[in-house]
């Protein structure tokens, strides 16, 4: 499939579009109907195509933007590309994907989370707190936690949604990970009481950060 062209993909994913998946999707602020099954399903068999991925991004369709996450290789990207990809990527799922499956895996990411950390754009820095949470778990080392849990308290209440969303995840990731900062985290969650009435089924976790917290330790310590 290396002689793939945009137009050719286009069409298979014009092909894909079901109002009823894009009705659901516009509640969330996205503007595609592709199934995601079916998305990914198009990714297995193009593969890895680096070239296509940026042609597909260019385009500016969601679809096809989430579809240039799925083939791309992102160590290919420059830190400069991914900055300018992230500011561009305003709809949710292509930002989280972008987040998830590219900058993640590049070698730019700690550059990219330091420099849109603080970043007066709260799309761009939610990005940044995505990055942070990631460090949290999985490489904490010369984080200043309590200094994340300050920002926290001082910010969160107040944030916009989508910075709001990620910082919570930070400080539920703070508590799970860290037992000498989980008191000080639950805390937070129950002083701020961010997404404490969220709208959650049953058998899922509760995005509510002492709810969260508790969960995940009960499932560590099971």
């Amino acid at each position: 499939m290396g002689d793939t062209t945009v137009a050719e993909v286009l069409a298979e994913l014009a092909a894909l579009e079901d109002p009823k998946v894009r009705a659901v999707n516009e509640k969330h602020g996205d503007d595609h109907g592709v199934n995601l099954s079916k998305l990914r399903a198009v990714a297995k068999r193009l593969k890895t195509q680096q070239d296509l991925a940026r042609q597909l991004w260019a385009t500016g369709d969601t679809a096809a933007r989430l579809l240039a996450t799925l083939v791309c290789r992102p160590k290919a990207f420059e830190q400069d590309e991914l900055d300018g990809m992230l500011r561009g990527a305003r709809t949710p799922k292509v930002h989280d994907w972008l987040v998830n499956y590219v900058v993640k895996q590049s070698p730019h990411a700690e550059a990219l989370r330091l420099a849109w950390f603080a970043d007066p754009d709260p799309v761009v820095a939610s990005a940044g707190w995505a990055l942070t949470t990631e460090r949290v778990a999985k490489g904490p080392a010369g984080l200043d936690l309590a200094g994340l849990l300050d920002v926290i308290e001082a910010r969160m209440k107040d944030a916009p949604d989508r910075l709001q969303w990620a910082m919570n995840h930070c400080l539920a990731q703070i508590g799970i990970d860290h037992p000498e900062h989980r008191t000080r985290a639950v805390a937070i969650g129950e002083r701020l009481e961010v997404l404490k009435d969220y709208p959650t089924p049953p058998n899922c976790t509760s995005p509510y950060a002492p709810s969260w917290i508790a969960e995940m330790v009960r499932r560590q310590d099971a």
